[in-house]
């Protein structure tokens, strides 16, 4: 006759540390597209797989890039056959992705679903269909909305009606949460804080690449008026014009590289600041290097990753006071 021994607390946090999850990432925000979001879902699918977790993502396809493709460490990624109609977002369909979605999660048996960004169509569906089959889901939001105008009220709804049934929602900075938690209806203790975070051994400083005679004020963001591009427009030519040793490193992409382009060309400023178009995330580090202070002009920002990157080149950061950025 075998007798069966209680398990000690420590054996049993010890199984549960090696068990083994299958985690589905999903956002309209991956690569080949440049962002914070897209480094933060890459990054993190890393460390999960280095943690002996099975990590797959779900993104919209890009251009001619469809279907699966495979990334470092056997990174899996699904390229579904949708194309964004509006700021890299797939058109909701609500039901449309249904099959796919299923498809994946069953052949990939997967144990969590994790979407990201609350602006992303394709996350709101993933999380919708996976918690209708059952799946634990986590939500992580890297923005912050507002209350009053049009798309943020529509926004806000969605996100409600989608977070109500979710596990666990996280937010990467403390006013973040306060946004979403206004948002979205959820109880605060739903709601939990990690901050964003850079690997130093990637950013580290290099002294002889910057020059001596002159600043250079290094500029690295999508250039949208969110992140205040039309600010850089106005501060640009005023900095120049005060100080003859400045010049300007601008990275980035975006519908506002047209005023920036026009800036130039009207203040005569070719000389003074180099349009470096969008900057791939390897070659952020030999951009940053290059520069003495590093310019932030965001009018919202949940959590400035680009800060926490340039201080670890050993930048000096210039920042609007908005949001998270304080806490970075």
């Amino acid at each position: 006759m075998s007798t069966s021994l209680p398990l000690s607390s420590s054996s049993l946090s010890q199984n549960a540390s090696r068990q083994q999850h299958r985690v589905l990432m999903v956002s309209d925000f991956f690569y080949p597209n440049f962002g914070g979001v897209e480094n933060h879902i890459y990054y993190l699918s890393q460390c999960l797989l280095r943690r002996g977790h099975k990590v797959v993502v779900m993104t919209h396809a890009y251009g001619g890039r469809c279907g699966v493709r495979y990334m470092t460490n056997g990174l899996k990624v699904y390229y579904v056959p949708r194309l964004p109609f509006l700021m890299q977002n797939t058109l909701p369909t609500l039901y449309g992705t249904f099959p796919i979605i299923r498809n994946i999660l069953i052949r990939e048996g997967i144990t969590v679903v994790h979407g990201h960004q609350a602006f992303s169509t394709l996350c709101h569906e993933a999380l919708l269909h996976a918690r209708t089959m059952g799946y634990k889901v986590v939500f992580t939001d890297h923005s912050l909305y507002g209350f009053a105008d049009l798309g943020s009220i529509h926004m806000n709804k969605v996100l409600q009606f989608t977070l109500a049934d979710v596990h666990e929602t996280i937010c990467v900075s403390h006013t973040s949460k306060e946004n979403t938690v206004l948002r979205s209806g959820l109880p605060p203790q739903k709601v939990f804080v990690i901050p964003n975070a850079v690997d130093t051994a990637m950013f580290k400083p290099n002294p002889s690449a910057r020059p001596s005679d002159e600043v250079v004020i290094v500029v690295i963001s999508r250039l949208v008026y969110r992140k205040g591009a039309d600010l850089l427009v106005e501060v640009i030519p005023e900095i120049c014009r005060l100080f003859s040793n400045v010049r300007f490193l601008v990275g980035g992409d975006g519908p506002k590289r047209v005023r920036l382009e026009e800036m130039r060309e009207k203040h005569s400023l070719q000389e003074r600041v180099e349009m470096l178009g969008a900057v791939p995330h390897t070659q952020v580090q030999s951009v940053l290097v290059r520069g003495h202070i590093f310019l932030n002009s965001s009018l919202t920002e949940a959590f400035c990753i680009a800060i926490l990157e340039a201080a670890s080149c050993g930048l000096l950061t210039v920042s609007t006071r908005v949001g998270g950025v304080p806490e970075a």
